[in-house]
């Protein structure tokens, strides 16, 4: 497979985080998809694609039970 930006031939498959906000927060969705290591164009499968579609609609109406990992601390000066 070769990158539709670059034209490069190094994808490999690697972990990342699509993050999904609701207000304040952000939800941090992991997953493992093709990478460009020369450009880092991601390629989401279709399967994906409908999966994270139907996530951050159940995010936005609380219909999932997400555990709260940490916390991020803001100070504007």
């Amino acid at each position: 497979m070769k990158c539709v930006i670059c034209q490069g031939e190094n994808i490999v498959t690697k972990k990342i985080k699509e993050p999904i906000n609701k207000g304040n927060d952000i939800i941090h969705v992991i997953l493992k998809i093709p990478v460009c290591q020369n450009c880092g164009e991601k390629y989401y499968p279709r399967a994906t694609i409908q999966m994270l579609e139907k996530l951050e609609v159940q995010v936005q109406n609380s219909e999932l039970h997400l555990k709260e990992v940490g916390k991020v601390l803001e100070y504007v000066a």
